[in-house]
């Protein structure tokens, strides 16, 4: 689930034409191990403070097709302390 302050930003039409255009750009492959890729990753994380960026929230190289393990992965690198079993959805929130 998004965070409250973003929700707005992932309903979007703009967002979801640009994640659908990113995906289809890469051939819903992952950008790091080669399977299929479901996910739009911001490099620079979306915050409060750049949610009204589209340098951040929709320029396609602040971009990068992930599948769920390579997305997990890259956010379980900010949460070291997550305890094991716990997986991150689409949009980086925590699953239990």
């Amino acid at each position: 689930m998004a965070k409250e302050y973003a929700k707005s930003f992932y309903q979007s039409k703009a967002w979801k034409s640009t994640r659908g255009a990113y995906l289809k750009y890469r051939d819903y492959e992952c950008e790091r191990c080669g399977k299929g890729a479901k996910i739009v990753h911001h490099k620079m994380h979306i915050t409060p403070k750049n949610i009204n960026d589209t340098r951040i929230t929709l320029d396609w190289k602040n971009l990068e097709a992930l599948c769920q393990e390579c997305h997990n992965d890259e956010h379980l690198k900010y949460k070291k302390n997550t305890a094991d079993g716990l997986i991150f959805d689409e949009n980086g929130d925590l699953i239990k």
